[in-house]
């Protein structure tokens, strides 16, 4: 049983080392909203939105009140939308993510994910048509986020779907140009989605989960970082130990958290997400963190081992807090939300290709970074083909959000406000991957997938 003592416990934690419950996500799947016609299916959508998570936000504020814990944001995954739409006859997908943005802002919910397409081995006509609308639907909409999920250690990685999202990346940065490209905020690619995910963009319930479930995010790069400061100078067997300590803690407060919202919401608890999610707050960022160990800055040489260790510290302590751990768990390395990596990345000590690097031991992947608008799209879909490899080969989760700023170049920065801060426009190799891209067809799953 968790007890208020240990709550009490990390008091200091939320108040002086920026410790936060991210999100109380509310997953909830629409598989009974398919209908003959969009129209209909729509209102089934919008209708159970509202059925279940009309309490999500008064649930969320009334745990924070009582614990006196910061709950960042309540949001909703849905089933993926190209499922859920398949039936209706439509020919574009828009209007499902209005009415899901509409839902949303009825609720009072900070985001909304699930405009999303699993299309690892190949699309449906329905993911065809979910991905040709992302660009108009993340412009017309505030808070729908997007996920394709386009490779998996099982099945390989499908080029012909990185190629398309190289184009529909760049069409949907235009459509959103007034204010910055923020679409492409709104747009990740995954590598191994997992299907529980409570972090935006990538939130979607998979069709394995319940018909509806409470799953937790929590925080903490800040707590992490003020547990090390107790250890300078000391071996890094003691540096992980501290981690796991912290991360112990952490977990057992967001435990508290998502028991109590399963509860009061008669929904089931889902799983805890450990990530280290950073925020554009001095104290709150993971590159500060991993220069605590040691390193002058942010992606210099050692950063890469230095990440692998307090990944994987965090999710040994974890794991021992929480019987129910899942989503992505470890640490998030998005250049616009972390202080420490836009200081990094301004400064040219963190560059894209050391992003890349670090990515092979970080929860997710190449996370809001933004690049010039002039960038071609074979060049993104070459960036992503690398991340997709990165996962497929590796066995682990892997994703990418880019940003390319229309009519912005090296030199520049955006600002997009709130969690998603602000990003310096960081330089892209310039050479062609346009012929290897546009060969299409899918790069075959590794030997290591032959598991049975």
């Amino acid at each position: 049983m968790i007890n208020e003592f240990e709550i009490l416990e990390t008091m200091k934690m939320f108040s002086e080392q920026h410790l936060d419950i991210r999100t109380i996500t509310m997953g909830i799947s629409l598989f009974d909203c398919c209908a003959s016609t969009p129209e209909e299916s729509c209102q089934k959508i919008y209708d159970k939105i509202l059925r279940c998570a009309g309490r999500l936000v008064e649930v969320g504020d009334a745990i924070s009140k009582k614990y006196n814990v910061p709950i960042i944001h309540k949001r909703i995954s849905v089933t993926p939308i190209s499922i859920v739409a398949a039936a209706s006859g439509a020919k574009d997908y828009t209007m499902f993510a209005k009415t899901l943005d509409r839902a949303a802002k009825e609720c009072g919910v900070n985001f909304v994910g699930g405009f999303s397409a699993l299309v690892q081995k190949g699309y449906t006509k329905s993911d065809e048509i979910l991905i040709n609308s992302i660009p108009e639907a993340l412009a017309s909409t505030d808070f729908v986020c997007s996920s394709i999920n386009l490779a998996s250690t099982r099945t390989g990685i499908n080029m012909d779907a990185v190629r398309d999202m190289g184009r529909i990346i760049k069409l949907t940065a235009e459509a959103t140009k007034d204010r910055d490209a923020i679409g492409c905020a709104k747009l990740v690619v995954f590598a191994n989605a997992p299907e529980d995910n409570p972090f935006m963009a990538g939130a979607f319930l998979g069709p394995g989960e319940p018909e509806c479930v409470i799953n937790v995010g929590i925080s903490g790069p800040g707590v992490v970082k003020h547990a090390l400061e107790t250890v300078k100078g000391e071996d890094l067997g003691v540096v992980a130990e501290t981690i796991k300590k912290a991360a112990f803690k952490i977990t057992r407060v967001g435990e508290l958290v998502a028991r109590e919202a399963s509860e009061r919401l008669g929904v089931p608890f889902g799983i805890i997400d450990l990530s280290l999610a950073p925020t554009p707050a001095v104290g709150d960022s993971v590159a500060r963190l991993l220069e605590e160990f040691g390193l002058e800055t942010c992606g210099t040489w050692g950063t890469t081992a230095a990440l692998a260790m307090l990944n994987d510290a965090v999710k040994k302590g974890g794991t021992m807090a929480s019987s129910f751990v899942g989503g992505l768990s470890g640490a998030f390395i998005p250049v616009s939300e972390d202080e420490g990596m836009i200081a990094a990345a301004k400064s040219g000590s963190l560059l894209l290709e050391k992003l890349e690097a670090m990515t092979c031991v970080c929860s997710v992947g190449l996370d809001m970074i933004a690049i010039p608008g002039d960038t071609p799209a074979t060049t993104i879909s070459g960036i992503i083909a690398d991340e997709m490899a990165l996962g497929t080969f590796n066995n682990k989760t892997t994703a990418v959000r880019l940003i390319p700023v229309p009519g912005k170049g090296v030199g520049d920065s955006v600002e997009f406000g709130g969690l998603l801060g602000m990003a310096p426009i960081m330089p892209v190799n310039t050479q062609s991957c346009s012929d290897f891209i546009n060969r299409g067809g899918r790069i075959p799953a590794p030997i290591h997938s032959m598991r049975n």
